[in-house]
């Protein structure tokens, strides 16, 4: 299913004008069984990819707009009396979707957002005190404004942990926006698509990402780049064990995406960025460019095996 991939990471790609490096990083979160953060500015295509990616690999899309008076029940459903029969009947929520969107994840309030979390945690949700099963495959792929912008609650550091890898988008190049300027209107394009794998055949691609070798060697560079983390001075505190776990997962899926059976370092050194960057918090307030070079030095501080 290598060429199928392919063929996504292509039409994606020309949706999604010069962002192949983010399609590539989205589809291997979903590989690895995790969830997605967009970070970025409004009107620079977070939306736009969510919709392709479940386009193009058959699954069943939800889409829920956060918003200050969101509850949760909005987001997992709600119990309504039958006066016929005299019982409660459960009505699904938009969660009960195999990709859901949860489009500006920090406009709503922390309640609304904690909603969440047992959903992507653990494929389940309870309500009324019975626990309901979400479809396989279950990603969830989330946006939020930057924090800065007006209206926005911050994520806490337990919601953030939830998610695999976080991406910032960007701006396009001048001649990749200008063939959007010129181009068809993507909305209409990601209609006219038709599935190229089916979630079937996502699952066979994540048992796969299970089966990639994982080396000796690899295991201790991955082991150095967290106790990297751990001694520096630069961060709060360092990576736990379950983002030692993530970096992991996240590096074997880039390897599948690269067409190899075995982890090699530059698939760590690949996936790093987005599987740590919003894990590690810099002991003092910075902007996107400082946790940058924080990141680089990371990736120049741990020796290569």
């Amino acid at each position: 299913m290598a060429s199928a991939l392919d063929r996504v990471i292509n039409i994606a790609s020309n949706i999604l004008l010069g962002k192949e490096r983010v399609i590539r990083l989205s589809i291997a979160c979903m590989l690895a069984r995790g969830h997605l953060l967009i970070e970025d500015l409004p009107g620079v295509g977070k939306t736009t990819l969510a919709h392709t990616l479940a386009k193009l690999f058959g699954l069943n899309y939800q889409r829920i707009q956060f918003t200050s008076d969101l509850l949760p029940s909005d987001i997992l459903g709600v119990s309504v009396y039958d006066r016929d029969k005299q019982v409660f009947r459960f009505h699904q929520g938009p969660v009960f979707a195999q990709l859901v969107l949860a489009d500006e994840i920090n406009r709503a309030t922390p309640k609304a957002q904690s909603a969440l979390l047992e959903a992507m945690e653990e494929g389940q949700v309870t309500s009324d005190g019975e626990t309901r099963p979400l479809p396989e495959p279950f990603f969830v792929i989330a946006t939020q404004n930057p924090s800065h912008q007006v209206g926005t609650f911050p994520l806490p550091e337990s919601q953030l942990d939830r998610f695999l890898m976080r991406v910032h988008i960007g701006y396009p190049d001048r001649q990749a926006e200008r063939e959007l300027l010129m181009g068809e209107d993507r909305r209409q394009m990601i209609d006219q698509q038709e599935a190229v794998l089916s979630p079937d055949q996502l699952g066979l691609l994540q048992q796969q990402v299970s089966r990639i070798f994982v080396s000796d060697a690899l295991l201790d560079y991955c082991q150095d780049v967290i106790g990297f983390t751990r001694d520096s001075p630069n961060y709060r505190h360092g990576l736990s064990p379950r983002a030692g776990l993530a970096l992991l997962q996240s590096a074997k899926a880039w390897a599948l995406l690269e067409n190899r059976q075995e982890v090699l370092p530059e698939d760590l050194q690949a996936i790093l960025p987005a599987t740590v960057g919003h894990r590690l918090l810099p002991l003092t307030d910075s902007d996107q460019r400082h946790q940058t070079l924080l990141l680089e030095e990371l990736l120049e501080g741990v020796p290569v095996p």
